[in-house]
């Protein structure tokens, strides 16, 4: 299987701080799935970033799409990034666009038909449970509403790569469960997913994934042949 995804001896340092990640070197597979674990501050979020192509290394090679993105000229990233699904931790919904147009988004800017966007929609909200609640402001909604429109805007333009921070954090054990196979449904027809997470037991749920776990700035494991987490001893490795 070829890979969408490959970083060799990255490094990020924040200002003239020591380096938060360090000699990262691994690659993810096209249409593969994979879990990114680790402890509060280990740095799983600045890796996603990097991979989002929101932030560039102090040092190293990233690769995306077999192209290196760190010598690649910023005004090219739109074309890259749109291939990438992110859901954000603080979820980036436009405030005063209803949760149906903050979905329709990305197929707009895409040129999708009007006709086409408004079956697409529909049908993920309904996903989502939030089919009922098309014309809704982001700010009437819980945390946890927000966090399912966020996740189906992501995933509606069906990316070549799904990047996904906590997406369950903010949501019940069905709704995290729901939302898990949306994603593994997504795999299955070929996009590549990331989902960093604390939850042993979402992992523990889906055990043909490969887990990559960040301690100390650095990937343990980086080959992802970690498999199997093991679903008790608390929510948190």
């Amino acid at each position: 299987m070829a890979n969408i995804i490959q970083f060799e001896n990255v490094g990020l340092r924040y200002g003239h701080g020591p380096e938060t990640l360090s000699d990262l070197s691994f690659a993810l597979a096209k249409g593969g799935f994979y879990f990114l674990s680790g402890p509060s501050g280990a740095g799983k979020t600045s890796l996603l970033k990097m991979l989002y192509l929101a932030q560039r290394p102090s040092r190293g090679v990233i690769r995306l799409f077999g192209d290196d993105m760190v010598t690649m000229p910023r005004g090219r990233f739109p074309e890259y990034r749109r291939r990438i699904g992110v859901v954000f931790q603080d979820f980036r919904l436009v405030p005063h666009l209803s949760i149906y147009d903050n979905v329709a988004l990305p197929l707009r800017v895409g040129a999708v038909a009007e006709s086409t966007i408004d079956q697409m929609v529909r049908e993920i909200l309904n996903w989502v449970g939030l089919g009922e609640r098309l014309e809704a402001l982001p700010m009437t909604l819980s945390g946890g509403e927000q966090q399912r429109v966020a996740i189906a805007r992501a995933v509606i333009t069906r990316p070549d790569v799904l990047v996904a921070d906590e997406p369950t954090g903010n949501v019940d054990p069905e709704m995290a469960t729901r939302l898990l196979r949306l994603f593994e449904a997504l795999h299955q027809l070929g996009t590549t997913v990331v989902v960093a997470t604390h939850d042993l037991h979402l992992m523990a749920s889906l055990p043909s994934a490969h887990v990559l776990r960040l301690a100390g700035g650095q990937l343990v494991d980086p080959t992802g042949a970690l498999r199997h987490p093991p679903a008790t001893g608390g929510a948190n490795l």
